[in-house]
């Protein structure tokens, strides 16, 4: 893996840290002092700019409630874990709901192909 796509993925999986502590209603704070680290260490993690150990990704999940597979499949880039988590967001949706965002997604597709 090279230097632009191991940034990438920090980004990726900052992002998807920092989405589940939002859906958690955490603060960078309370998630720091879980963790037993500084508040900078969780900004630099969710920035991007540190990619969390293992361990680490194994304590996030349990913070938020959450598989780690699923911080990895939000940030993967993989058409596989892309897709199980296109599942996961529609699965809570009702019928029309669902339908709605298939149709977005569809014409998305439709309009990003065409280039």
């Amino acid at each position: 893996m090279n230097k632009t796509e191991q940034k990438r993925l920090a980004g990726s999986i900052g992002r998807a840290i920092a989405k589940q502590r939002v859906r958690s209603q955490l603060t960078q704070e309370e998630v720091a002092e879980r963790l037993g680290v500084g508040n900078e260490a969780v900004s630099r993690i969710e920035r991007g700019r540190v990619i969390p150990n293992i361990v680490r990704l194994i304590e996030l999940a349990e913070i938020f409630n959450c598989e780690a597979a699923e911080l990895f499949g939000q940030a993967s880039f993989h058409i596989d874990d892309q897709s199980s988590r296109m599942k996961q967001l529609l699965a809570p949706l009702n019928q029309n709901d669902r339908k709605l965002v298939i149709d977005i997604v569809e014409n998305l597709a439709a309009r990003l192909q065409k280039g």
